[in-house]
């Protein structure tokens, strides 16, 4: 009898896999914010997401209408000295990637513990630590951090395809069926209901808003973007694509100035000055040289090439060298070469050493490499010691395994749901948008996240309800001291305003 053989009964009927089971741990805890001390409960474990599926041979012991897909690890934080949770607000939390846990904004932003970092984001020497977060948002809101299938500690179940999560659609269907579950199980129907992602997740959120509405009925109140991509235009340095050298130019106009690299006269004056002259001349004269392309004589590409190098720092044979059009990642090398220096990609303040400065690429992003130790070790230790959750799996901060991520449903075109956006708002004219950008943040730049906002084509009545905000940090303006204080005061009076 061959081993295949040995699976089945004597029927051939393979035998019913034990079913996957919720496993959650509940603690308690106190912290102090704004001078209150608030005492609440961490909810941490997995909810086992279902879908409707008809019992058959090969599903034995599966019941009727109900097929487990994936164990989705989360982590819910709810006040306690609530008379009503029903009316008090929930909001669900995740990052982007794709790829990536929900560990940057649930350890560096939002939670009641933060990864210690110093004033300006410097990660201290190992081993790292937590520490009280006096910036939480759990005075305003209930909390609910959710890893996307594959990234934390969750995964797909035994007998499922984890690739099968790994594209834009499913992403957003899986993230929005969890948000439905737990609304459901931990009757929050009638609680105010919030939204927020960072990067890649802002595109879930956007996502989300609509298909939250249209699948489940489930209207948000809010939607908080944490360093925008809801257009992939904007980023995509692609032949015949010129948006991303236009928006990008003022993000290296920032970058070029906090490393002293400007034109004398630019680099004397306030960086919000430098910034709106940059502004103007990407959207300006720079905009308009592009679209003409080869059409634009030997005296007008040194003039621009000259107006270029005063915004960057670069040097204007280089620039004319790059036909005028400078991608990030050469930006990333060129602007401090002479001293062997790259700077950082999420946070452009940061800057790193390669083997080979004469190079194209640069080696790794040091504003990365800054972060993801102190929170993978804050995260490991937190999750066990504190919150009592036991498992033995590796906690996916970032999975590469996620990659290739699938785009089946935008063959051929960028990828773009601000459109997403904008139906779910004029379906909801309650529903209000926060948006936060970095003028460092050389990843989503905050250029190309005021072109994909003015490009909404909201109604006059609309336009109220979103909120840009500015921050002088990088993709994770919240691990600079300063920046933390002013996002957490911007998005509790963004709540404050957008629940009932």
């Amino acid at each position: 009898m061959s081993d295949k053989d040995k699976d089945k009964d004597k029927d051939g009927v393979p035998p019913a896999r034990p079913e996957p089971k919720d496993q959650l741990v509940e603690t308690k805890h106190t912290v102090v914010i704004a001078g209150q001390e608030i005492r609440y409960t961490v909810t941490a474990g997995t909810l086992v997401l279902k879908e409707e599926a008809e019992k058959t041979g090969e599903q034995a012991g599966v019941a009727e209408g109900e097929k487990p897909k994936a164990a989705v690890f989360f982590v819910a934080y709810t006040r306690d000295d609530v008379p009503d949770s029903a009316r008090r607000p929930v909001t669900f939390s995740f990052n982007g990637g794709p790829g990536s846990s929900s560990v940057w904004l649930h350890l560096g932003l939002l939670g009641p513990r933060r990864v210690w970092l110093d004033e300006l984001g410097q990660a201290p020497p190992p081993p790292y630590r937590l520490v009280d977060n006096e910036f939480a948002l759990l005075d305003q809101t209930d909390l609910v951090f959710i890893d996307p299938v594959s990234t934390g500690y969750s995964r797909a179940v035994p007998g499922e395809k984890p690739r099968e999560f790994h594209g834009f659609k499913k992403d957003i269907e899986s993230v929005g069926d969890f948000i439905r579950l737990y609304t459901t199980r931990y009757q929050r129907w009638t609680s105010p209901k919030f939204v927020i992602g960072e990067s890649y997740g802002t595109t879930r959120a956007a996502g989300l808003a609509g298909y939250l509405q249209d699948r489940h009925g489930l209207y948000l109140n809010g939607v908080m973007l944490i360093s925008v991509v809801l257009d992939f235009s904007t980023l995509e340095f692609t032949l015949g694509n010129e948006l991303p050298y236009l928006l990008f130019l003022p993000a290296y106009t920032a970058t070029a100035w906090y490393h002293g690299r400007l034109a004398a006269d630019l680099q004397a004056r306030p960086l919000a000055v430098a910034l709106r002259e940059a502004e103007a001349f990407a959207l300006g004269d720079y905009a308009a040289a592009l679209l003409r392309g080869s059409a634009l004589t030997a005296d007008e590409q040194t003039r621009l090439a000259g107006q270029l190098a005063r915004f960057t720092g670069l040097a204007p044979d280089f620039l004319r060298r790059a036909h005028l059009r400078i991608r990030d990642d050469r930006f990333f090398k060129e602007l401090l070469r002479a001293e062997a220096r790259t700077v950082g990609r999420l946070d452009s303040r940061f800057t790193g050493r390669d083997r080979d400065a004469a190079g194209e690429a640069a080696e790794y992003d040091p504003s990365y490499a800054n972060i993801v130790g102190p929170y993978t070790a804050a995260l490991y230790d937190y999750v066990r010691r504190e919150l009592r959750f036991e498992s033995d799996l590796p906690y996916e901060i970032i999975n590469p395994k996620v990659w290739p991520w699938s785009y089946a449903d935008h063959e051929n075109r960028f990828v773009n749901v601000a459109e997403t956006l904008r139906r779910a708002m004029t379906a909801n004219p309650a529903l209000k948008v926060f948006v936060a950008s970095g003028y460092y943040d050389l990843a989503t730049p905050y250029c190309a996240t005021d072109y994909t906002f003015n490009h909404l084509t909201l109604d006059d009545s609309l336009r109220p309800n979103v909120t840009l905000a500015y921050y002088e940090a990088g993709h994770m303006m919240y691990i600079h001291r300063p920046s933390l204080a002013r996002l957490k005061a911007d998005l509790a009076a963004f709540l404050q305003a957008a629940a009932p």
